[in-house]
């Protein structure tokens, strides 16, 4: 039985919004009463094409006429073809995907088993505010207290350390005075807070839940030099910032980084298959199926949708077009900030964008940020902020399709939003 208000069903067991979405196309998602919203969070991060994309749909279409579903020991043309796609355009180190996982949890799980298995080694450096997943394991492994509160029996092994969090530095330096103490200082914490036995240091290149933070340059040769000198796996966990959400296909080439591994899915999609996977180097390799293989793990269907995906994103001057719309975005968000001092720090890389709220002193202004996603719909926006609620930065991620005309309208939205709670 279906409801026809916006009550949502008795038997709903989570909460979610009277608002009943009936569709979406591109960057706009419909209500049941007509109204359209500009979503600023890209469904959850992974429409990177928007909704409806008319050829990731006839991709989807045409391939459950032929096959939806096989089980992954066989071959079919789009897996195949995914794994050559995924090669070839990921860093020239990584040369193995696994596609036997259907999420980002699954994932990331997975590299840090190979980690494991191919260094002998059990514990995972993570840093403080990191997201990962949903599952046991990246719950474990969340650099948040709160997503860990409510299990008594969590995975042993996670060692959790300071982000390159220049806006609010944990030992109180500057970059330019810093001399990278977040990376230089894991020393510390692996002698005398780990096993001694560190397998691996998995990192989102820029946060997506835990605050949108932008590590400073040089950060991650730093980083890349530690965990080389030491023997230790270095993971990218690029759910939310791969397939062109920085306006290079991934965060790594953005920074200039070969990490061991790379996890993906959400913008691998599309427009919402649910597709993910792991790249990793020929050292990571070998790791036997059994130990890491999920029923709907290389799914036929959205293997089609995530060739189309690709396609759309190679094409000539997609990726030109995010770097120009996210830079356009972090113009007018400057220019309100000069406007609104609440609107502590504007920081992000192509379409992922943050903006931390802050109070009168410059202290983390929670309310504030949520007051904002909470009144964005009354505006057309649907934004969403860190931490589950309980950071103080509002996200601008939305489909990496936009139009500097859909830019400029989700902007002047957002102008009127900000003038309404911060005034």
């Amino acid at each position: 039985m279906t409801t026809t208000d916006n009550r949502p069903p008795e038997g709903m067991y989570y909460p979610v919004s009277d608002h009943r979405m009936t569709g979406g196309e591109g960057v706009y998602l419909y209500d049941a009463e007509g109204r359209d919203y500009i979503d600023c969070a890209a469904a959850t991060f992974n429409l990177s094409l928007g909704y409806g994309h008319p050829e990731v749909v006839a991709a989807i279409q045409k391939q459950a006429e032929q096959l939806i579903h096989v089980t992954s020991s066989f071959q079919t043309g789009p897996v195949n073809e995914l794994v050559d796609r995924l090669v070839s355009v990921s860093p020239k180190n990584l040369t193995k995907v696994h596609l036997k996982v259907s999420s980002g949890s699954g994932a990331n799980e997975g590299a840090i088993k190979m980690a494991q298995a191919a260094t002998g080694k059990r514990d995972v450096i993570t840093l403080f505010r990191s997201h990962l997943g949903q599952s046991m394991m990246m719950a474990s492994l969340s650099g948040n207290a709160f997503r860990k509160a409510p299990f008594p029996s969590l995975l042993p092994g996670g060692l959790h350390v300071p982000d390159p969090y220049c806006f609010r530095c944990f030992y109180g330096q500057t970059p330019a005075t810093c001399g990278m103490m977040c990376v230089d200082r894991i020393d510390d914490f692996i002698e005398f807070a780990s096993t001694g036995q560190v397998a691996a240091v998995m990192v989102e290149p820029i946060s997506g839940n835990g605050g949108n933070i932008v590590p400073p340059p040089g950060y991650f040769q730093r980083l890349r030099e530690f965990c080389d000198e030491r023997g230790i796996v270095l993971i990218f966990d690029e759910i939310q910032t791969g397939i062109g959400r920085t306006g290079h296909m991934f965060a790594a080439d953005h920074f200039g980084i070969e990490p061991d591994a790379i996890t993906v899915a959400k913008g691998l999609g599309g427009s919402g298959a649910q597709v993910a996977a792991i790249l990793t180097n020929d050292r990571l390799a070998g790791l036997d199926a059994h130990h890491h293989s999920f029923t709907y793990g290389a799914n036929v269907m959205a293997a089609a949708a995530a060739n189309v995906t690709l396609d759309v994103i190679g094409r000539p001057g997609f990726l030109d077009n995010v770097t120009a719309v996210g830079a356009f975005v972090t113009r007018r968000l400057h220019a309100l900030q000069e406007r609104f001092p609440q609107l502590g720090d504007v920081r992000g890389v192509g379409l992922m964008i943050g903006v931390e709220m802050v109070g009168s002193a410059g202290e983390p202004a929670v309310d504030l940020a949520n007051a904002v996603a909470k009144r964005g719909m009354d505006h057309g926006l649907i934004i969403r902020t860190s931490r589950y609620g309980f950071g103080n930065v509002f996200k601008i991620r939305p489909p990496l399709t936009m139009t500097l005309q859909e830019a400029e309208l989700m902007c002047d939205r957002l102008d009127a939003l900000l003038t309404e709670v911060l005034s």
